[in-house]
């Protein structure tokens, strides 16, 4: 028997013998099951003292209970963010929230990449490119990745929803959901005040303050700072070091109710972040033993390519110690180290100026009660994203080492630029309600973007003659600007630029343009969803939803290598994505839920690809059986879930970066995406909480996921088909923790203390690789002496918090890449560039690049103290 067919036999048998053993009971209760409610729902019963609270969520554009909402979802509440100390979405990297993946693209803090239940993507911060899981505040979603690690405004809670969102969420929630939920202002006069003091710099402040209502109008204001130094340091005197950030923001919210019945929210956001790179390591040099020549007799003149003996390398010969050796390969450079531990401070300077981020936005969410079986509704939103990317994190770690024996040899210091601009306008109608046994949500939903992205990928250092010493490369240069007089930044009057010419917006640009695309993008979407609940049977609810799209994505890729392209893409799909689900209350605290949906992750072009290749979208569907069990008189709470997941045309990025120093295409990113065939997903997820006596509470999660991915032919390389890989997903993932809160005076005034634990198996973090990262254990804890009264009103909270509290070190990303020779095969149309070959026949076998394993190792033990208020 397969993985699949037990998988699916195993979790089918489960679903059923659910059902059946809560049978007499369903008969028993199906008088008392309530409808879904409109709004917030009435708890069922009141709740003992020290039973499990009720959590409302919106997952369903309806608040209903968690527990009676027929979806996988994991709750993050206001106290829980505050336990682990989350201050943005990067926090939730070490494991929170089992199912949910999130780590740096690349290196960078500056673009984050979101992924559940195995839809992770690799590459998608480009100006056509879209994730499988979209972020949404407030309802509105985000459309790019850059800026998502922004400073949270005062978050009421984050829902992370499971398993393809398609009919209520729409395109690009193939793997699910996260969405934000701020607090509302609330009409009355509240603040509350917290500043912060910790390690490596660190210090924090935020203010939020509840205005009285006036006029019927009520506002709140939100202001967030947070500061970290860097936990890397550089050398080079003025460069900021690496995982450094500044982050500020502000946000006014306002809520008019002229009448009853109606309701605005207007709210208007602000924010900046400036950071730097988590610092690349070198592990390991020259891992598969190959024979490593030494540099002798450097004269400048021919440059050569490849490290064959005896050719002559960048005008240096190359000799491996007078063996009979048929190849070798460059020595490693003697400023050059290998570290196998998390590093303090870099081997080699290198100029690291912060990446800037900013985020900004206005929303205005409507809701009017038109009569007591329909609720009205109208999200309107504007947003816009800018990032200025400086990643200078490689250093000497990703490049060979080669002499200086001229002006343009012996660089190294990938300095990565990017310069990104965002728009989007988005606008969304609901009609909500419930009427005899039916509740409905139907909607339309339109969404434009405008993003433009230039690139450019210069290197900052320059050896010596011998390696013994480097310069920095002046970011300004004089003359023509070429790949190898190139500097770093963006203007300068004595720079020429050749694209002046045809494309004005470089003039006296001192960069080598490696490429500037433009993309628009066009979502028109209808949906609907009809929960029935039949007479007489309040036990049973039969859901059927689904969701008409059309979207329509161009674009064009008008410089690729300092020269202008003419290169245009243009797509337009429809799709039908519905849903099905079946949910029954076994008991009032027994519900179970057959679920099927589907999902997509549009179609774009990859601005990487130098000639602007397209793709087609890519789908899932998904087949979900889960279990929500409240017991021990609602002490206990036991949540499961089961899911097959089939994608099809799965979107995989074929790379490769050239790292052999003097090169012709020495630093460039090539890069192609492809629909290479279907993927198999398959998980189990498990949340357990208990709470055995009033003050303390335990609570655990796991999640395991299978999944194959398809074998598909590299188009940037030739070759036979090789295996792809799904990154950032580990086989097996857990979390818990434990909370425990005692009364220590009269009054409110308690001590809180928390502490989790987060474990994530190995994982990939290359599609094309299969090198795996380390299994991470991360340990968070926080002690607080909370709610101390000061005055009649006025109360104070003083907290200890540490992250990674026992300091684990542990590899989240690690390449190979550099460590064995790139074979060139002959192209599946018998061409070798213009020259005929055998298809897909080994050509050549370059060996010039070769270093070693790179990688970013987690942030280290970061602790502080904090002091609240509230008055």
């Amino acid at each position: 028997m397969t993985f699949d067919r037990g998988f699916r036999r195993y979790l089918l048998l489960g679903g059923a013998a659910l059902a059946l053993t809560a049978s007499p009971a369903m008969a028993q209760e199906a008088a008392s099951g309530p409808a879904a409610p409109t709004t917030a729902p009435a708890a069922d019963a009141p709740q003992e003292a020290g039973a499990l609270q009720d959590i409302v969520v919106t997952a369903t554009k309806v608040a209903t209970n968690l527990q009676k909402t027929p979806i996988s979802i994991s709750v993050l509440s206001t106290e829980a963010l505050q336990d682990r100390h989350v201050q943005s979405l990067f926090n939730l990297a070490d494991g929170t929230v089992p199912s949910l993946r999130v780590a740096t693209f690349e290196a960078r803090q500056s673009a984050l990449t979101i992924g559940i239940r195995g839809i992770v993507p690799y590459d998608q911060n480009q100006t056509a490119r879209d994730g499988g899981v979209s972020v949404y505040i407030d309802g509105v979603a985000l459309g790019k990745t850059q800026g998502l690690n922004a400073a949270l405004f005062d978050i009421e809670r984050i829902e992370v929803l499971k398993g393809p969102q398609g009919t209520l969420f729409g395109r690009n929630t193939e793997g699910g959901a996260l969405s934000l939920v701020t607090r509302a202002p609330t009409g009355e006069f509240d603040g509350r005040i917290s500043a912060g003091l910790g390690n490596y710099g660190s210090r924090s402040s935020e203010v939020h303050i509840d205005l009285p209502a006036f006029a019927n109008v009520a506002i709140k204001l939100d202001g967030v700072y947070q500061h970290q130094d860097p936990t890397v340091k550089d050398p080079l005197a003025g460069s900021t070091g690496w995982n450094y950030y500044d982050r500020k923001g502000g946000r006014i919210a306002a809520r008019w109710k002229p009448v009853d019945g109606f309701t605005a929210d207007i709210a208007y956001d602000y924010a900046k972040d400036d950071n730097t790179p988590q610092f690349s390591q070198l592990l390991s040099y020259n891992p598969n033993g190959y024979q490593v020549g030494t540099y002798t007799n450097p004269v400048s003149g021919a440059v050569g390519t490849q490290l064959y003996l005896p050719t002559a390398v960048n005008g240096a010969a190359v000799t491996c110690g007078g063996t009979s050796a048929t190849v070798c390969i460059a020595p490693k450079g003697p400023l050059v180290n290998v570290h196998t531990q998390r590093q303090t401070s870099a081997d080699i300077g290198v100029p690291q100026q912060p990446s800037v981020d900013i985020t900004h936005g206005v929303s205005a969410n409507l809701r009017y009660t038109a009569a007591p079986w329909l609720e009205l509704r109208s999200i309107t939103a504007w947003r816009g994203v800018s990032t200025d990317q400086w990643d200078n994190s490689g250093g000497p770690a990703r490049v060979t080492f080669q002499p200086s024996v001229s002006a343009t040899t012996g660089l190294f210091s990938r300095y990565s630029l990017s310069f990104l601009r965002q728009h989007q306008f988005s606008q969304e109608f609901q009609a909500v309600g419930s009427s005899n046994g039916f509740n409905y949500v139907l909607g339309a939903y339109y969404y434009t973007e405008h993003a433009t992205e230039y690139a450019a990928t210069p290197s900052s250092n320059q050896w010596n003659g011998d390696g013994t010493g480097y310069v920095i490369r002046s970011p300004i240069v004089t003359g023509t600007v070429t790949s190898g007089n190139s500097g770093y930044q963006p203007y300068a009057p004595s720079c020429s630029n050749t694209l002046a010419s045809t494309v004005p917006q470089f003039t006296n640009s001192c960069q080598f343009i490696t490429r500037a695309s433009e993309a628009y993008d066009h979502n028109y979407s209808v949906f609907g969803n009809l929960t029935y609940t039949p007479d007489g049977m309040d036990s049973l609810h039969f859901t059927a939803g689904g969701r008409w799209t059309k979207d329509k994505r161009r674009g064009r890729l008008y410089v690729v290598n300092n020269t202008p392209q003419g290169f245009t893409f243009s797509n337009s799909i429809s799709r039908f994505d519905p849903m099905f689900n079946v949910a029954i209350d076994a008991t009032q605290d027994v519900h179970l839920y057959a679920k099927y949906s589907t999902g997509f992750r549009a179609g774009g072009a990859n601005d990487r690809s130098q000639s602007f290749n397209q793709f087609g979208p890519e789908s899932v569907k998904s087949y979900e059986v889960g279990a929500k069990m409240d017991f021990w008189d609602h002490k206990g709470r036991l949540n499961l879930a089961g899911y097959i997941m089939d994608r099809k045309n799965t979107q995989f990025d074929f790379d490769i970066y050239d790292t052999q120093a003097g090169s012709p295409t020495f630093n460039s990113h090539i890069e192609q995406t492809v629909n290479a065939g279907n993927t198999k997903i398959r998980g189990i997820e498990a949340d357990l909480t208990l709470r055995p006596v009033p003050e303390l509470t335990l609570s655990a999660s796991y999640a395991y996921t299978y999944w194959k991915a398809p074998s598909a032919v590299n188009p940037t390389l030739g070759g036979p088909a090789q295996q792809l890989y799904i990154v950032y997903t580990p086989n097996n993932a857990a979390s818990g923790a434990i909370d425990y809160e005692v009364p220590v005076a009269a009054g409110d005034t308690k001590v809180r203390f928390h502490l989790d634990a987060n474990y994530a198996s190995s994982q990939y973090s290359f599609q094309l690789e299969p090198t795996k990262t380390d299994p991470s254990f991360v340990m968070n804890g926080r002690i607080a002496l909370t709610d101390i009264n000061v005055g009649d009103r006025n109360k104070v909270t003083l907290a200890f918090w540490v992250r990674n509290l026992l300091d684990h070190t542990y590899i989240y990303r690690r390449s190979a890449a550099n460590s064995s020779p790139v074979l060139n095969y002959c192209g599946s149309n018998g061409l070798n560039g213009t020259a005929a070959c055998t298809p897909n026949t080994l050509i050549s076998t370059n060996y010039g690049g070769i270093l070693g394993d790179y990688g970013n190792l987690n942030p280290p033990r970061t602790w502080g103290f904090e002091l609240s208020a509230k008055f």
